[in-house]
């Protein structure tokens, strides 16, 4: 069965749904980036549960690919929580009754006590096949701690501007057998991180999903990226402390990681 992710009176808490599926609670408000909450999307399988997210204030959409943008996990989460997306990809969420609002790089969103600025991502996006490019985008989440979600990204010389965070959610990996541009491995993650030099960095966008029938043959997709990604940090940027957390499991910043909630 799901898990329920309750609320918590302990500040600066996140917790790895899965993917790229963060619920993180600051600044007085409760966060989740890039909901998807479905057991498959297309030809892709869920292959760890999925848990209840609650109450939700926010949603920081990434960018329209649908393994980030899943309007059935939206339609999901109640209370109609605000959703940011990057500027320009509104389009797709009209028929939602959420509040929507659309940030350009460099813009800020000032909510309770967490102000939420969208950063640079390179990461080319097209909704449906031939169709037109829309952005993507980061969040740094600062309630005090700042916390940068990559959404997909390559590695680029310009996350340098970003350094220092407390945190870190960057993806090792994504939903297949291999990677295309725009992604980051877990060498190139550990790049990243030696850019931004977070105090803490947690590996995500891994061991979620894969496509139908590819198990058996790359299981090892399921557990091997966030431990690469670990070696190399210590290896590029030793300073940062790594956190394998597996999906359902939570993280108070400055503790260990909680054993899972679900």
């Amino acid at each position: 069965m799901p898990g329920d992710v309750t609320s918590s009176s302990h500040p600066g808490r996140l917790t790895w749904i899965g993917h790229a599926t963060v619920l993180l609670e600051a600044g007085g408000l409760r966060i989740v980036t890039d909901p998807v909450l479905r057991d498959r999307v297309a030809h892709l399988v869920r292959r760890a549960p999925a848990l209840d997210l609650g109450e939700v204030d926010v949603v920081l959409l990434s960018h329209l690919h649908r393994d980030h943008l899943d309007l059935p996990s939206l339609r999901r989460i109640g209370c109609r929580p605000t959703i940011v997306v990057p500027a320009g990809s509104g389009a797709p969420l009209r028929g939602l009754p959420n509040q929507v609002i659309e940030l350009g790089v460099g813009a800020e969103l000032h909510m309770a006590e967490a102000r939420i600025t969208a950063v640079r991502a390179v990461h080319e996006v097209r909704r449906t096949p031939g169709g037109r490019v829309t952005p993507a985008a980061g969040y740094v989440i600062d309630s005090g701690q700042r916390i940068y979600f990559a959404g997909d990204t390559e590695c680029f010389d310009g996350m340098r501007a970003l350094a220092p965070v407390d945190v870190a959610l960057l993806p090792v990996w994504g939903w297949g057998t291999t990677l295309g541009p725009g992604h980051m491995d877990p060498d190139q993650a550990a790049a990243a991180a030696a850019l931004i030099r977070p105090a803490v960095a947690v590996p995500i966008h891994w061991g979620t999903f894969l496509p139908a029938g590819a198990v058996r043959r790359h299981s090892e997709l399921l557990r091997d990226p966030p431990e690469r990604f670990a070696a190399r940090v210590q290896e590029v940027a030793p300073d940062t402390r790594v956190e394998i957390l597996r999906p359902g499991e939570a993280l108070e910043l400055g503790r260990p990681p909680l054993r899972s909630l679900s």
